[in-house]
């Protein structure tokens, strides 16, 4: 058994959540930080942010947790009203979002925001927010890339292009993990690429395209803005690799920690923008068939 695999299968006792103060890069100035993780769903609502009677959902907790044994606060939200009050209180924003989920004025309260230096994190279906009508929407031109779909939940790997960056040191070249695995498309060409998508070997349609971007970094101003697609099912969010990376990306968004975050797309992953076949295109020729 390779190393990727045990800290798969082994869980904590190889890269365990007693470890992760370790590895935290806390502020240099040692101030208390303050993350606000909204997970407000305005359309399909994951298991991992459902609350059930009141308690906070999987991923909250899990990741309020996280902050505790490293040393920042959590503050979970569902409620847009949060972006009424002052954000300078918090020092990061991370979305786990579906749909519209604050109203446009918000919205653009949130962007200058991050655009002047506050920190951004994007877990899984933040990329599922705010759709385009054309241009990309200026909420997913501060991500950098929208939402296209989904397959079936399977085993794929990660390829890591960015060894250096916080969080993926010990990983080796690349990982497996069991996820529902997004597809995206326009791609902003100023994305440094963590981990790309190896669709070699895949099933389902949407992923008979050139592998692509999944975890990335990039400025937005001033600001830092850290993305991956990862966070759909409930064992990711307590898998010791995701709680790395995730915990890396938190602490770059956070300036605890500089990266290089040269631009590297059109090097790691050249074709990204190239789309699956249009599998709706036989079935309609078959229909028109059938019709006539």
């Amino acid at each position: 058994m390779n190393r990727r695999d045990m800290l798969l299968t082994s869980g904590a006792t190889v890269l365990g959540l007693s470890a992760f103060p370790l590895r935290w890069a806390a502020a240099a100035d040692k101030k208390p930080q303050k993350v606000l993780y909204f997970t407000r769903s305005a359309g399909f609502v994951h298991s991992v942010v459902k609350r059930k009677d009141g308690a906070l959902a999987h991923s909250e907790k899990v990741l309020t947790d996280m902050g505790k044994k490293a040393g920042f606060e959590v503050v979970c939200s569902q409620e847009e009203s949060v972006f009424d009050d002052d954000l300078d209180q918090y020092d990061l924003i991370a979305f786990y979002t579906t749909g519209k989920v604050i109203s446009d004025e918000r919205k653009e309260k949130l962007l200058k925001t991050i655009h002047a230096g506050k920190g951004f994190v994007g877990f899984h279906c933040a990329t599922d927010t705010f759709h385009s009508k054309g241009a990309l929407d200026p909420y997913l031109a501060m991500v950098g890339a929208e939402f296209t779909g989904h397959g079936a939940q399977q085993k794929a790997t990660m390829k890591i292009v960015s060894p250096d960056f916080p969080g993926i040191k010990g990983l080796g070249d690349s990982f497996a993990l069991k996820e529902e695995w997004y597809t995206f498309h326009k791609f902003l060409p100023d994305l440094h690429v963590i981990l790309v998508q190896e669709t070699q070997g895949m099933t389902g349609p949407l992923y008979q395209r050139p592998s692509y971007p999944a975890t990335w970094a990039r400025m937005h101003g001033r600001g830092r803005v850290f993305y991956t697609s990862m966070g759909h099912r409930e064992d990711v969010w307590t898998n010791p690799i995701f709680q790395q990376i995730a915990l890396g990306g938190i602490a770059w968004a956070l300036r605890n920690v500089d990266a290089d975050v040269t631009p590297n797309i059109a090097v790691v992953t050249p074709r990204a923008d190239e789309k699956a076949p249009d599998v709706k295109k036989p079935a309609a020729k078959k229909a028109a068939k059938l019709k006539a």
